[in-house]
């Protein structure tokens, strides 16, 4: 099956005043976004997320580089693409004296629905996403919570093969963020839609992406699954054993998962790629040996890890 998306070159820059040079923001990006899954593209503040999301969703054309998406030229082919893709982003605006119900309905009919199409395609969001008792609710009304499910809701209004979304949870409290997360999951879930995110939030990049790329100086620094980024860059889940004497005389760094290995008087301390799958092993092989670890220490990997090395 091809790709979802595949950019290749993609550059940009933007104006900063008269006699001054543009500021570069993209500066070669190359990407390949596979269909079916949720791919997160992470970065801090200011990275260029949502200049790329932009382009490869027609809002923004490229100074240069090729963009294809569902097979599509994103540049000349945008009005074909526009109707099988769809977008949120943070800080959702929709017309403020409209209903979320009348909001609904109008972008709907934005993409030419109507109709008894259109009433059902609105009444199954409302449902989908909770909002049926705010649906006579004015958007100025809503809670930002509500008002991030409304912009999410609305971006199945068309059935998008594609969904864009740029930092869907920024703003949101703890447990709206969660609520949303777990609704992005679902949809991938059920429907099999292809979900492209943006996020500075690495805790809820590693929650919901089946691959991750991180955005560094305009370019895709690293991508891959978050397993296949730990084994590359030689991290994974550190493992403290202490024991009483001497470890037992292993060859720890041959030990099957281990990334890496560092042994002293009383201790060995190893970095493995699953440690809920090498621990368990691993206490077995030292109780074998007779030496048993008298205290064992877990500190699970995150995106931070990977994040603060590519970030050097």
């Amino acid at each position: 099956m091809p790709p979802a998306i595949v950019a290749q070159g993609v550059v940009k820059s933007f104006p900063t005043g008269w006699f001054k040079p543009p500021l570069p923001v993209l500066r070669g990006v190359d990407l390949e976004v596979p269909r079916g899954g949720i791919f997160g593209i992470l970065g801090p503040n200011a990275a260029g997320k949502t200049t790329l999301i932009s382009i490869l969703a027609t809002l923004l054309l490229p100074d240069a580089g090729r963009v294809e998406v569902l097979g599509l030229d994103a540049v000349h082919q945008a009005q074909l693409l526009r109707r099988r893709i769809n977008l949120a982003s943070a800080g959702a605006q929709f017309l403020w004296c409209l209903t979320v119900e009348e909001n609904l309905a109008f972008c709907g009919r934005l993409y030419g629905l109507g109709g008894r199409h259109l009433k059902r395609r609105v009444a199954e969001l409302l449902e989908v996403f909770e909002l049926r008792e705010h649906r006579r609710v004015t958007f100025d009304n809503l809670s930002t919570g509500l008002k991030q499910r409304l912009a999410l809701a609305k971006t199945l209004i068309n059935d998008p093969e594609l969904l864009f979304l740029d930092e869907p949870t920024s703003g949101l409290d703890p447990e709206m963020a969660r609520h949303l997360r777990e609704e992005i999951a679902r949809l991938n879930r059920e429907t099999g839609l292809t979900i492209l995110l943006t996020t500075h939030n690495l805790r809820e990049a590693e929650l919901l992406c089946h691959e991750v790329a991180f955005l560094k100086d305009g370019v895709l620094a690293v991508h891959g699954s978050i397993p296949e980024l730990q084994a590359r860059l030689g991290l994974g889940d550190r493992v403290r054993l202490s024991f009483a004497g001497p470890p037992p005389p292993l060859d720890y760094g041959a030990l099957p998962g281990v990334v890496a290995a560092e042994v002293t008087d009383s201790q060995v301390v190893l970095v493995v790629d699953r440690a809920e799958v090498r621990l368990a092993p691993l206490l077995c092989l030292l109780q074998q040996n007779g030496a048993p670890p008298v205290s064992v220490r877990l500190k699970e990997a995150d995106l931070e890890d990977l994040y603060h090395e590519l970030a050097r």
